[in-house]
């Protein structure tokens, strides 16, 4: 079964500095029916104003990934990483027992424009921990790359996911198979895409189970991300 939901329906807010997209429930914006999907708990599209950005604040027992668009984010935490993460890196913090951080667009003219995703981890109370990693375009080029997962991924996760990325245009098509009773989330970042015949556009995301394979074709300038989840 496919479930589409479309970019309009998601959650938004206006900061001001900040304006958001929310996938699922998260502060003021609460949809009972979209709690999260599997053990994806958030996916928010943010765009932070120049000279902005998240102030130093506290997470506990979530795998957090950043995954950056255009622009680049600065990020500092409690662990003595001091980092800028331009587009195509992909960031992964594990923030187990306890990490404090911040997130800001130190550019005078430029947003930063990033996706904010949380999952579920499968261990809880471990030591917080960072990783970052540069995803080569020619690794998402008509294909998905395995950027975050468990083990053989540009970053490791402490969850039960896999994060897939990739960049579609014309005749350039994937498939990914499923296990059975696993869960599947496709967030469209841009462009047109099909998904098991189904098009998406920028924005809209598919919403899967029961299903044992995901096929992408038809794209039009198309950027995306798959995630293959615990049910």
């Amino acid at each position: 079964m496919l479930t589409v939901r479309q970019s309009k329906d998601r959650g938004y807010a206006d900061h001001g500095w900040l304006k958001s997209f929310h996938s699922f429930s998260f502060a003021s914006y609460y949809d009972p029916e979209f709690m999260g999907w599997g053990n994806l708990r958030v996916i928010n599209e943010d765009r932070i104003a120049p000279g902005s950005g998240f102030g130093t604040h506290g997470h506990r027992d979530m795998e957090i990934i950043s995954y950056v668009l255009s622009g680049e984010l600065a990020h500092k935490d409690s662990m003595g990483n001091v980092k800028g993460i331009p587009p195509g890196d992909v960031q992964r913090m594990s923030a187990g027992n306890g990490v404090m951080h911040s997130e800001f667009n130190h550019a005078p003219n430029d947003v930063t424009h990033f996706l904010q995703i949380w999952i579920e981890p499968n261990v809880r109370g471990i030591e917080p921990s960072y990783e970052q990693q540069a995803v080569p375009l020619a690794d998402k080029r008509g294909k998905l790359a395995r950027i975050a997962a468990p083990s053989d991924a540009q970053v490791k996760i402490h969850a039960d996911a896999s994060i897939y990325a990739g960049l579609f245009d014309g005749a350039e098509n994937a498939q990914l198979s499923l296990a059975q009773g696993r869960k599947a989330y496709v967030h469209l970042i841009r462009g047109q895409l099909q998904v098991n015949g189904v098009t998406l556009q920028g924005g809209d995301a598919a919403l899967m189970q029961d299903e044992t394979l995901i096929t992408l074709a038809q794209g039009q300038n198309a950027e995306v991300l798959v995630f293959d989840l615990a049910a």
